[in-house]
């Protein structure tokens, strides 16, 4: 399902004389269905940079990210904003929304642009939110008004509304009480007995030896780190 060859990322310094820095080298990666991969290493190793090269958001510089038999790095625009809307959900740390869009159409916003009725997406945003303790009184008001807390519990709905084939996590548990911690692990649980691919970054210790069957120390792949 997720799978990457040889990827490599460097960031060019423009205002350092244009010197380019090998952040990620050699990457190879393989994650198959139903199976939960944590990226770990020490602050700075890549671990966020190889995420989002994972969803498309930076280039790599060489190899293969194929996601469900798609190579992102190859990939024209249009498929990757398809692979993004039918295959691939990404949670991050922080709520991006449209201002002044209600919680509910937030997290039913997935299913909406799949074509799933509104009813349907709406039960689904519903029963998300409920699971994870937004109260009722708040779905019509604009997420970005919430506490922080709030704000990552309803990113993670909207993360979970559908059921992608491949998920990315990026500290999913981080800040959260012991009842809401519980809630999202057993969602990541829940995607994984469907299947899904998932690949996180879990700081919580427990949490990590809970969902992941395997670690992947992303300081081997880092040129200035690697021994």
């Amino acid at each position: 399902m997720i799978e990457l060859k040889n990827v490599s990322k460097t960031f060019t310094l423009h205002n350092q004389n244009s010197a380019v820095i090998e952040v990620l080298g050699n990457v190879n990666l393989t994650v198959a269905p139903g199976e939960c991969v944590a990226l770990t290493g020490s602050s700075g190793a890549g671990k966020s940079t190889l995420m989002r090269m994972i969803y498309g958001n930076y280039l790599s510089q060489s190899g293969v990210i194929s996601i469900d038999g798609t190579d992102l790095v190859q990939a024209a625009p249009r498929d990757i904003i398809r692979l993004r809307r039918e295959v691939l959900g990404y949670v991050s740390q922080f709520l991006r929304v449209v201002p002044r869009v209600p919680t509910l159409d937030v997290v039913a916003q997935p299913l909406r642009s799949l074509g799933v009725p509104a009813e349907t997406a709406e039960n689904r945003a519903r029963d998300l939110l409920s699971r994870l303790n937004i109260l009722p009184s708040l779905w019509s008001l604009s997420p970005t008004t919430f506490s922080g807390g709030e704000q990552q519990r309803v990113n993670i709905a909207r993360g979970f509304a559908h059921n992608y084939p491949a998920l990315l996590l990026d500290e999913p548990t981080a800040s959260l009480d012991p009842t809401n911690r519980e809630v999202v692990l057993t969602l990541i649980e829940e995607a994984k007995a469907r299947k899904s691919a998932i690949i996180g970054i879990f700081h919580d210790e427990a949490a990590r030896s809970r969902v992941c069957d395997r670690e992947i120390d992303v300081s081997r792949f880092t040129p200035a780190l690697a021994v």
